[in-house]
């Protein structure tokens, strides 16, 4: 590098926002995410032997270093670092960085860190393409994502990566990084003469909602808006600072959990009938940059366990909004939203279709359970062991209904279903009480009983058992 490419990269890293200026260059200048870059954890105790044992996605909100962390990781590793974005990229760029990676193996044993920014941007096709340099170790990946990676990230690309939650970072954390901004002479205004009242600098920390870059661009808006004083200071009070940074930057809680609290409002806002808070809660989340997927998501779901067969338009509802917002998008999306918000919230409310979790829980007590000859297929043993033979087809009979056994002989005059007396789920049930009263009298079943609902936590468990079922 001569003089000249120097004093270019000078006056360029001063022209640059103070936060790129003030990117930490070391674990060491990194503030927050203790967590997982605290002495002696897991990724930092990797970084500084450089020993990144796999690929890595950082997941987190804007602002809490991901990119950072991922150049940091770069400056501690002999291997060659490929910095892309996924917004940017295609096939074609992760072609040719997979080639130059080959080659640089090849030629120069030198190994190859590719980091992806916004790596959720890349459609399936895409990932499906990088996937194969991975498991062959041409290149190891670091993703970086502001998406959950679960739901975003291909299963495969995730299964063989490493996981790192960043946070939304803590008001200590962002005080220390503007106390670093006013007081660095090279990288930060340390030497210009800058005043800020102690609520003013509360002002720019709390709004931030735990986004570092937000706090930085804010700080450098008032400060260079600012003209100083006869005496050269700049006085930074609590009116420049709420100038600086008008519109709240809302995260749903300080620990980096950024939906959670909030979509746990909105879901119980919906269930408990209060379409006014359904509303208040969703504009929270749509105002804080929530994705419309996720609202729709949730709504699908609480539609089939709160609404059910009380109003079965519902499900209904839920999924045209999701269909209709893919075809629309934002803004004009949100009237999906809204609409199936407040229908689902003013729909009468029934969670009798959790009595499939009771079943699943009798399934795993019992084991295998024989079903009775009448009901298996007599297609294949219909004539030699009489399967099928004594099978009653309700069509030919009046009300379409007869009173044979449908339940293995163990459980005859159980129930697990309980239909709720709201709206069209009422008319269920009185037409469910005449079908079990005259299948009663058919099989001469003297006692009967519905099974008791399941807790919430076995309910739970029971959910995630089926989520197991569900990968395989």
């Amino acid at each position: 590098m001569d003089l000249f490419d120097h004093a270019v990269r000078k006056q360029s890293f001063q022209n640059a926002p103070l936060a790129a200026r003030l990117r930490p260059r070391s674990l060491d200048e990194f503030f927050g995410q203790e967590s997982i870059i605290g002495p002696g954890r897991l990724l930092r105790r990797a970084i500084e032997s450089d020993r990144l044992f796999s690929s890595i996605i950082l997941w987190g909100p804007p602002g809490t270093g991901k990119t950072t962390l991922a150049q940091i990781i770069a400056n501690s590793s002999r291997a060659y670092f490929q910095m892309t974005s996924a917004i940017l990229s295609g096939k074609a760029d992760l072609r040719q960085i997979i080639l130059e990676a080959q080659e640089r193996s090849k030629f120069h044993s030198q190994s190859t860190l590719l980091f992806v920014d916004e790596v959720h941007r890349w459609n399936k096709a895409q990932q499906d393409a990088l996937l194969p340099h991975v498991e062959d170790g041409t290149v190891t990946f670091i993703g970086a994502t502001t998406e959950n990676p679960y739901f975003e990230v291909n299963s495969a690309l995730v299964s063989r990566s490493r996981i790192f939650q960043l946070k939304s970072l803590e008001e200590p954390d962002l005080q220390k990084i503007l106390h670093l901004a006013l007081t660095d002479e090279e990288r930060g205004y340390g030497k210009r003469n800058i005043q800020i009242d102690e609520i003013a600098l509360s002002h720019l920390v709390n709004v931030a909602g735990g986004d570092a870059r937000n706090a930085l661009n804010a700080l450098e808006m008032a400060v260079e808006s600012t003209p100083p004083a006869e005496g050269g200071q700049i006085q930074i009070n609590l009116e420049i600072a709420q100038e600086s940074i008008q519109q709240r930057a809302l995260l749903y809680d300080k620990d980096g959990d950024a939906h959670y609290d909030t979509i746990s409002a909105f879901i119980k806002s919906v269930r408990g009938s209060d379409p006014d808070a359904a509303l208040y809660w969703l504009a929270k989340m749509i105002y804080a940059g929530e994705s419309p997927r996720f609202i729709l998501r949730r709504l699908l779901i609480l539609a089939g366990e709160d609404i059910g067969l009380a109003s079965p338009m519902g499900l209904l509802v839920a999924n045209a909004a999701a269909q209709s917002f893919e075809y629309v998008g934002m803004p004009e999306g949100i009237y999906s939203i809204v609409e199936a918000t407040l229908y689902l919230a003013t729909a009468p409310k029934s969670n009798s279709a959790s009595a499939y979790f009771t079943a699943f829980a009798q399934i795993e007590k019992e084991g295998h359970v024989e079903v009775p000859d009448h009901l298996k297929d007599p297609s294949r043993d219909g004539k030699a062991l009489g399967h099928g033979k004594a099978y009653v087809y309700p069509h030919d009979h009046p009300d379409h209904h007869t009173g044979q056994q449908y339940l293995p002989d163990a459980l005859v005059g159980n129930y697990f279903y309980t239909p709720s007396s709201e709206g069209h789920e009422s008319a269920i049930k009185d037409r469910l009480f005449r079908w079990r009263e005259a299948q009663e009298s058919v099989l001469n079943i003297t006692r009967s009983q519905t099974l008791p609902e399941l807790n919430d936590s076995e309910i739970s468990r029971i959910k995630q058992k089926i989520a197991k079922h569900g990968k395989n």
